[in-house]
């Protein structure tokens, strides 16, 4: 059963719409309202009208749970929300009637309110830092050569950034000044921003980690490796993004090497995440010893992946019982060889506790341009280069509408980020997901439903 189908569902045993909390008929109500928005809530609502006259009734649930797979409403980021917040209000306890009478709300509750969200996000960089310069500068684009934080912490930095998140945000945008809307500056009722970043040492770095992840239901943190042509400052921006649009209540960590931020600069960037390598697997190695997460989602993009793969393969090898706490692996646009992929790296990560998930899109631009550069199929290309290996399930997300250079479908699309949702709530596998498996001579892949 969906999310969605399964919030309804709870719901109704639980009174609603007439004889619930008031906090669960007000998240009922929101999803609905949600729903409602869809061209097919003709059909959708009445489903869910039998349903409330017939709570127990299977072939009712399954009829819902059919109609809104047929209107693609999971795939809808703002319903999935409005369904897990109802959720988590039917897990609440109530809350306790006063002993007095409360004094009255404000009548309009906009006022105070602020008109922008700070998502915290965590992050480790081996780019040399200038504590002197703003925030988004803070790091630069060159390798840390002075020693990080000093001490034993190598050529690491740590800390902290405060994202903004819009109000108005759109599912998988990083909004961002245009100056085709006269926008000059900006401004976080508006815009994804880097307010603040806060270098820690490391023992304060992983004591906040540690207070964070044990705050969080499933006691998670993901860890995102950024790809080619990226800046501190975006890749702190699109983490705090990613966490706010997939409501993940853990620890949300970024680990941003160093990058030159520039189009033309792609063979630096390649030396650079061979330099940093080493110290993303000390880095993750060090993360899942001492943060005491039980659910560790690793994500990377581009060319951010030949770290994390390359991390990930020496752990399996070298630490394999700590290795073992990664809960996911989540390769989008891999920048890697696929040869090298297919008989180096994967058959190194098939240790892994659950499958890898690839997404790759023969309409990459950044992909063709490496195979261009490279003369070789990467790992990321789909069509008829398809990398179908045991261990890994391999998502076409060919068509997923991009962003520059059509390179970041992983979090600019609301289909992509609605698997990646399943995926990690719910831990679902590619065939328990809203997918269509691809069944080739070399083996099944899937695509996103049409």
């Amino acid at each position: 059963m969906d999310l969605i189908t399964s919030a309804v569902v709870a719901a109704i045993e639980h009174g609603a719409p007439g004889h619930a909390p008031e906090a669960v008929a007000s998240h009922y109500q929101r999803l609905k309202l949600a729903i409602a928005k869809f061209d097919a809530a003709a059909a959708i609502l009445p489903a869910i009208a039998a349903l409330e006259a017939e709570p127990g009734n299977t072939q009712l649930q399954l009829a819902l749970s059919a109609a809104l797979a047929t209107a693609k409403v999971p795939d809808d980021m703002q319903t999935l929300f409005a369904a897990q917040g109802l959720l988590d209000a039917l897990q609440r306890p109530p809350s306790p009637l006063p002993e007095v009478e409360a004094a009255p709300a404000p009548a309009d509750k906009s006022a105070v309110v602020s008109n922008y969200a700070v998502v915290k996000v965590y992050f480790a960089t081996d780019r040399q830092r200038d504590l002197g310069k703003p925030p988004a500068q803070r790091f630069s684009s060159e390798r840390s050569l002075t020693g990080g934080n000093g001490g034993n912490d190598g050529p690491l930095s740590y800390g902290s950034c405060d994202v903004s998140i819009p109000r108005d945000h759109r599912m998988g945008q990083l909004e961002s000044p245009s100056l085709w809307r006269l926008e000059f500056r900006e401004d976080p009722a508006k815009h994804v921003v880097l307010l603040d970043a806060t270098v820690l040492d490391h023992d304060n770095f992983f004591a906040a980690l540690k207070t964070q992840v044990r705050a969080s239901a499933g006691k998670s943190a993901f860890i995102f490796i950024h790809g080619y042509n990226v800046t501190f400052e975006d890749a702190a921006r699109r983490t705090g993004q990613m966490a706010y649009d997939l409501g993940f209540d853990g620890a949300p960590v970024f680990y941003s090497w160093p990058s030159r931020g520039e189009i033309a600069a792609y063979t630096v960037d390649e030396n650079n995440i061979e330099w940093s390598t080493p110290h993303i697997t000390a880095f993750l190695a060090d993360f899942l010893a001492n943060t005491e997460a039980a659910q560790v989602y690793l994500i990377g993009h581009s060319m951010g992946n030949r770290g994390l793969a390359r991390a990930v393969a020496e752990l399996m090898g070298a630490q394999p019982l700590l290795a073992q706490k990664i809960t996911e692996i989540i390769l989008t646009a891999p920048d890697i060889d696929a040869a090298i992929f297919k008989h180096d790296i994967a058959p190194k990560l098939a240790g892994a506790r659950h499958p890898v998930t690839l997404y790759a899109s023969s309409q990459d631009l950044a992909l063709a341009a490496s195979k261009a550069v490279h003369g070789y199929p990467r790992a990321g290309d789909s069509g008829a280069g398809m990398l179908i290996v045991a261990g890994v399930e391999t998502i076409d997300a060919t068509g997923v509408d991009t962003s520059f250079m059509k390179h970041a479908y992983f979090a600019e699309k609301r289909s992509a980020l609605s698997d990646m949702f399943y995926l990690i709530r719910n831990n679902a596998r590619a065939d328990e997901r809203f997918l269509d498996p691809v069944d080739t001579v070399a083996g099944r892949y899937w695509t996103f439903k049409p």
